[in-house]
């Protein structure tokens, strides 16, 4: 079925301001585009639908980079504790949560972040254990490379105060030795392995709510990484099939798979883009280093308010150039979570020393870097993942945590567009909104939402640069320049549509402007 689009402005994102005034789609794919006076000549009698666009602005589909879609859907589903302001506003909403629960069902919570407490203290397991000592508690830090557990948890995770911490984790003692309930990256493990199984309608509840969530923010597609944590590669990877491709459920989930699930992917037959237009699998995923607000992500020089601490190194160096080499034994490109410096190097170095994949490596975060690894990375078959919205929530106070005299190289997404890295952007969702205006903005102001002060100004993106981020930076991410992220003849009829031009709005107005309807494979997927 042939259908036009005209009516408002439609930007191709091919080029600076570029415009179009119509566009035909058939099939999901864009047939043509140009002057809606060529267009109705050459379609005359054969459009079957017509989508007046009443004014509004069409872009390429946004496409969120870098996400965890059950993530997402689990926060909108169980106690969410981001926009709490006090540990004790925390404990009051897990004790009202405790009530309401069944006797010993785990109590989880999601997004806790004590930068944004006025008094940013972490809460000890005695205060949860005050709480409940029936129900298993467990509560994710923001950032997700923590948590806090009560002694329940702990008990039923085999957790003693003998337990040792393992590599890449840290299991938080007090003065005394004693354990505190929180635990840092790889020591969350043993917590999360006691939870109970995932069920399958659990999971497929998640990623549907998510993806609602997303088409409703304007997201037609997300590169997504979950089939570590669930029950399992096959269970996991089967509930996205089942939730996504309908003919109201369209959307294109681009799906990493964890390292540790690699070996289950290939016993499935399965490789880099198997699966269908909206559920395929992506590049290998690893952590190489932990996160800046809980002092792990892996840096070069001591944490400025942590004089001896370095961060943490996931793996090994050696460890993590075997995980790489094993990717590469079957063809397979990496996506490296590596946040500090010293784990960008790290990276950089492997990547340099294999050979390339037939498909782009990531680097995912890239928050902290030296001067010298621009070119280095430069000469690797990667781009970097960024998340603009790090900028706006992380300052100020993660000065506390690098110093001043680390700014000109902190969030540095200018330096690395400027030398020629390709970049695209995400939110990494649950850690931050999923709404891509709040990246966008985020991108062209480098504004704290704290302070309202701009931090590394020199770092600030065009409008354009930011909104690219979002359509032909996370096309090219995953080999599909040629397809998506553009308003272009061929390409894949995905389109988000806003209520007013984002070029013509001032940078701290763009969150006036509402997505009417969101569009993918021709579908509309949303509509306000």
């Amino acid at each position: 079925m042939a259908e036009l689009w005209y009516g408002g402005t439609i930007y191709t994102m091919s080029q600076e301001g570029e415009q179009v005034e119509a566009v035909v789609t058939k099939n999901g794919r864009i047939e043509m585009t140009g002057a809606l006076e060529d267009v109705m000549k050459k379609w005359k009698g054969s459009i079957d639908k017509e989508h007046h666009l009443q004014g509004q602005v069409m872009y390429p589909g946004f496409v969120d980079s870098h996400l965890h879609i059950i993530g997402h859907g689990e926060r909108l589903l169980r106690l969410d504790l981001s926009f709490m302001k006090s540990p004790e506003e925390v404990k009051e909403a897990v004790a009202s949560h405790a009530s309401q629960l069944p006797p010993g069902e785990w109590l989880i919570g999601e997004g806790w972040n004590e930068n944004q407490w006025a008094d940013p203290r972490i809460i000890h397991k005695s205060e949860l254990d005050e709480i409940s000592t029936e129900h298993p508690i467990m509560l994710t830090r923001v950032c997700r490379h923590a948590l806090l557990a009560n002694s329940k948890a702990m008990e039923l995770a085999g957790v003693t105060e003998e337990s040792e911490d393992p590599q890449g984790g840290k299991i938080v003692r007090d003065h005394q030795g004693e354990t505190t309930g929180y635990f840092l990256d790889a020591a969350q493990d043993p917590i999360k392995a006691a939870m109970p199984d995932y069920s399958q309608a659990y999971l497929e509840k998640a990623v549907s709510v998510a993806v609602e969530d997303l088409t409703r923010n304007g997201i037609v597609g997300g590169h997504s990484e979950d089939l570590n944590y669930y029950g399992g590669f096959k269970k996991t990877y089967e509930a996205f099939q089942n939730s996504i491709g309908g003919h109201q459920s369209k959307f294109r989930a681009h799906l990493l798979v964890h390292h540790e699930v690699l070996d289950d992917m290939l016993t499935e037959g399965l490789s880099y883009k198997s699966g269908s237009d909206f559920v395929e699998l992506g590049a290998v995923k690893i952590f190489s280093d932990g996160a800046i607000g809980g002092r792990t992500a892996l840096l070069s020089e001591g944490y400025e308010d942590d004089k001896g601490n370095r961060g943490m190194a996931i793996h090994k160096e050696e460890h993590l150039a075997q995980l790489v080499k094993k990717a590469r034994k079957h063809n397979l490109p990496v996506a490296v979570h590596a946040i500090g410096d010293d784990a960008v190097a790290m990276i950089t170095r492997i990547l340099n020393g294999v050979p390339d994949a037939p498909y782009r490596d990531r680097i995912i975060h890239a928050q902290f870097m030296q001067d010298k690894l621009y070119d280095q990375m430069k000469t690797t078959n990667s781009i970097v993942d960024i998340q603009p919205t790090f900028v706006s929530s992380d300052f100020p106070w993660v000065l506390e945590r690098i110093g001043e005299h680390r700014l000109k190289n902190a969030y540095p997404w200018k330096s690395l567009l400027q030398s020629g890295i390709p970049c695209a952007g995400g939110s990494d969702a649950p850690i931050e909104e999923i709404n891509p205006l709040l990246a966008i903005q985020a991108a062209v102001t480098r504004k704290s939402v704290h302070d309202q002060k701009v931090y590394g100004r020199e770092q600030c993106l065009t409008m354009y640069e930011a909104i690219s981020l979002y359509t032909k930076g996370s096309a090219y991410a995953i080999h599909e320049e040629n397809k998506r992220g553009q308003v272009i003849v061929g390409y894949d009829a995905d389109f988000t549509i806003f209520d007013r031009d984002l070029f013509a709005l001032h940078p701290d107005r763009l969150l006036e402007a509402n997505v009417t309807r969101t569009i993918v494979d021709g579908t509309v997927v949303y509509q306000r």
